[in-house]
């Protein structure tokens, strides 16, 4: 199957400079998740430019591109997250070297989102309107404890009309399809503490955490489906000679099935509930959660599935990979709507300060854009 014509092809091959250019302006600027204020005002001022009157910036920090869209009819969303992982708040730095771009969040999820935005560029200037409303977003807060905040937002504010999700992030060769559910919080001990030899035998939080570590780990996983659990960060402490007064810890569990995650949460309450029965002083602060799939219609799932299968195959000659995973599709994917996350690109190091694109899968990542976006205009 074809999915691009020879005028939409040739469009791509003009406009490649163009698309480097963008991807490398787009790479230094930083965004960390709840802090992507600069990528979104930059983001918003290139659409305006391009006459897109309707862009706006909504209340989760996210670029909204409404196209075809009216007060209440069907829409699809399509986007692309602008945060990254890590916490700069300057210029991010950037290298060229044997093929390949490097930058922080480059692959993760900057260089997918530098083609979202091009195959908006080429539908802007055709001036035409989809089947059904499309939003083309360039969302907020997909990493980490963005808690998927933007998606979140969009499925919110566009309650009850979204048909279809994508989201494009990550490399080429992999589609998800399911959603990995997940808990974070973070622990605190508070405990006595106090010097190390005049008040030896006072409590340790540092002790008392590691018992509570240790239960932790006891726990034998839902056998149901994928259940993994961590501690991540453990803080606490100031001196050799000091009995610790405070310890925390960022802990979290993971599953792609409801009631495994269910079975993961009632053994964490109990057990700070059994280690607050025995004197500790506990607090626990849910820092995030992210949803699993929900009730949604698998004859659709499926063919919205085999649908970007038969598509990245086509341009890549490669079968991608269809698993779970925690994209901004878990929001969608929550509320019972079909809803896919899949990359145009390919590179590596993902969430580290390494990462890189091979620079040569620029104009295709564009192609693969375009045609994920004309399926919506045809």
């Amino acid at each position: 199957m074809c999915y691009l014509n020879e005028n939409q092809l040739s469009w791509c091959r003009a406009h490649e400079a163009e698309t480097m250019d963008l991807l490398k302006t787009l790479g230094k600027i930083p965004a960390p998740s709840h802090f992507e204020d600069q990528r979104a005002a930059f983001i918003l001022s290139w659409l305006k430019k391009l006459g897109a009157e309707k862009a706006y910036i909504d209340d989760a920090k996210n670029v909204v591109l409404p196209m075809g869209v009216t007060d209440n009819n069907p829409v699809n969303v399509i986007m692309a997250h602008t945060d990254i992982v890590f916490a700069d708040t300057e210029e991010l730095p950037m290298r060229e070297e044997d093929g390949k771009l490097y930058a922080p969040g480059i692959g993760d999820d900057t260089a997918n989102l530098a083609a979202l935005l091009m195959a908006a560029k080429y539908w802007l200037e055709k001036k035409e309107t989809p089947q059904e409303g499309l939003l083309i977003v360039a969302n907020a807060c997909e990493e980490g404890l963005g808690n998927l905040k933007g998606s979140k937002q969009i499925l919110k504010d566009y309650a009850g009309r979204v048909q279809e999700f994508i989201s494009l992030d990550g490399g080429v060769a992999h589609i998800t399809n399911d959603a990995v559910g997940s808990c974070r919080m973070k622990i605190t001990i508070t405990a006595q503490g106090g010097h190390s030899y005049s008040k030896f035998g006072n409590t340790n939080a540092i002790v008392q955490m590691a018992e509570l570590i240790g239960k932790l780990y006891e726990k034998e996983p839902p056998a149901k489906a994928k259940t993994t659990y961590n501690a991540g960060v453990i803080e606490g402490g100031s001196t050799v000679n000091s009995i610790c007064g405070q310890c925390s810890l960022l802990y979290e569990y993971r599953s792609c099935d409801r009631e495994c995650l269910q079975e993961m949460d009632a053994f964490f309450q109990e057990t700070i509930d059994s280690f607050r029965k025995k004197g500790f002083d506990i607090r626990v602060e849910v820092l995030g959660v992210r949803p699993c799939k929900g009730d949604v219609d698998e004859e659709k799932l499926e063919a919205l599935t085999k649908r970007h299968r038969d598509m990245l195959f086509a341009f890549t000659g490669d079968e991608p990979r269809v698993s779970a995973s925690s994209t901004d599709a878990n929001s969608a994917l929550d509320l019972g709507i079909p809803a896919v996350t899949f990359g145009a690109i390919r590179g590596g190091g993902a969430h580290t300060r390494g990462e890189w694109i091979e620079m040569d899968s620029m104009p295709q990542a564009v192609q693969i854009a375009l045609a994920e976006v004309s399926h919506y205009f045809v």
